[in-house]
């Protein structure tokens, strides 16, 4: 990776005779320079090096059939996860039980990730995400209306009418259904029925409204809700074919009720920065996902990294360590720093490792 690192194509032409001032292409740095910004103002053309893992997506979907979602788990390609043999107990329980699971942990400690784990390994298809913050409500994660689409739709058509003499806008075509203008959220996407069931991640669901925990509780006991646009129809359109949030896949609702089969795999994660409703807890199977311990920590490197990734880390780890305190420092930080020791680039106890292990609580 350091011979990659240090690949410079200096200039349209290749040369490195340009005029050296700033703005123009030329010093293609010394051999063994892991830096591809120099910050002294002169263009180069440099080629990059390989992402981290971690930091690798897959191309848009239609940009490469054969590389976008290459694990049928979202847009990044799948990355290892490690999990303690309690902590998998747990997970296991609330499969079994088709309850939520509740994750909760310092940032850093994988509660995000634990769902595409399990999307990956019971290869249930992509993670459906809603990512909650204080804005955010029940209906926004059950589906949505465009209202106003739908009228100026019905207005275009009215008006192309008119201006054709009362013709029809088309040859005996109809104008799009409501159902074009019905789009299902993560959760209500979750409880389309299907033969198996899907993995929604409700993120950080602490960040959320105080009453969004009760107002989630009817749809994790029945199963199903309703859409009231849809409800109204009469008998002969009860059934419409809406969008959902899987790209350019449309599910049918009849009568305007969605009622899953299977109860999807739901986890729910939080910070820890308030209390949720005894109610709610009590639907819930919980799980708190601790730091790992240095050997942990080993391990989650050497699958992230390759076992010669371990190779002269002990002083990161050390460091690591010594300054962790609960909550201060991610795991994925230590992979950071290791990636970049692995890419040749020399981390002294100075600026550039202050960077990478910066601590996360308090003011920047």
């Amino acid at each position: 990776m350091t011979e990659q690192w240090d690949q410079e194509q200096v200039g349209a032409s290749g040369g490195s005779g340009a005029s050296g001032g700033a703005g123009s292409s030329g010093d293609s740095g010394s051999p063994g320079d892991w830096r591809l910004f120099r910050g002294d103002g002169r263009t180069r053309h440099v080629a990059f090096p390989e992402a981290p893992p971690w930091r690798r997506f897959t191309p848009a979907p239609g940009a490469d059939a054969g590389a976008a979602d290459v694990d049928g788990t979202g847009t990044r390609a799948h990355r290892p996860y490690l999990i303690g043999p309690d902590e998998s107990e747990i997970v296991n329980a609330a499969l079994l039980l088709r309850r939520p699971l509740l994750v909760t942990g310092h940032p850093g400690t994988g509660k995000s990730s634990l769902a595409h784990a399990i999307a990956h390994e019971l290869s249930l298809g992509r993670v459906l995400t809603w990512p909650v913050n204080s804005r955010s409500t029940l209906r926004d994660a059950l589906y949505g209306y465009d209202a106003i689409g739908r009228l100026r739709e019905s207005n275009l058509r009215r008006e192309r009418e008119e201006w054709s003499g009362g013709a029809p806008t088309g040859p005996g075509v109809p104008g799009p259904d409501i159902g074009s203008f019905v789009r299902l959220g993560p959760l209500g996407t979750a409880l389309v029925p299907g033969e198996r069931p899907r993995v929604l991640l409700v993120d950080e669901l602490d960040k959320g409204d105080v009453d969004l925990p009760n107002d989630l509780l009817t749809v994790f006991e029945e199963g199903e809700f309703e859409i009231p646009e849809l409800a109204r129809l009469p008998e002969e359109e009860s059934r419409v074919a809406v969008f959902t949030t899987d790209p350019q896949v449309r599910a049918p609702v009849v009568r305007g009720r969605v009622r899953c089969s299977q109860f999807p795999v739901v986890v729910i994660t939080s910070n820890g920065e308030r209390e949720f409703p005894p109610a709610f807890l009590r639907r819930c199977v919980r799980l708190d996902l601790a730091e790992p311990d240095e050997q942990r920590l080993r391990d989650i490197v050497g699958a992230h990294l390759g076992d010669e990734a371990l190779v002269g880390v002990d002083d990161l780890l050390r460091t690591f360590l010594a300054r962790r305190a609960p909550g201060e420092l991610a795991t994925d930080q230590l992979l950071n720093a290791v990636f970049l020791r692995k890419g040749g680039v020399d981390l002294p106890p100075g600026a550039l490792l202050d960077a990478v292990l910066h601590r996360l609580g308090g003011a920047v």
